[in-house]
């Protein structure tokens, strides 16, 4: 069974930094693609930041410049660093894993709150 834990929410103010973590049961190399969703009140679930094994980490648009995911294979952990943190950032962040295969298996965490208020 598949664990992943995430840490580091809290409450920030705008311009701020914070480093979410998301630590899973056992190796990363079982996934393919691991990444960051956030969801914020009334609004879907959307993709933050993915980083594949092979290629180049993926952003939305409104994080491209001020968030970067990376991956420690040594910790079994995912990182999202999030510096000039904006009040529209404020979401419950998921962490997400993907397996391989024509249908790959998909893990969440249960969530980290991050809020940017000042």
């Amino acid at each position: 069974q598949v664990q992943l834990v995430e840490s580091g929410g809290g409450l920030v103010q705008p311009g701020g930094s914070l480093r979410l973590s998301c630590a899973a049961s056992g190796s990363i190399f079982r996934f393919n693609a691991m990444g960051w969703y956030r969801q914020a009140p009334g609004k879907q679930r959307e993709l933050v930041a993915v980083a594949a094994r092979a290629g180049s980490p993926n952003y939305a648009d409104s994080v491209k410049g001020r968030f970067t995911i990376s991956r420690d294979s040594a910790k079994n952990t995912v990182y999202l660093q999030m510096n000039s943190l904006k009040f529209e950032d404020t979401a419950i962040y998921y962490c997400n894993a993907k397996g391989y295969g024509a249908k790959p298996p998909d893990y969440w965490g249960q969530g980290t709150q991050v809020t940017v208020s000042s």
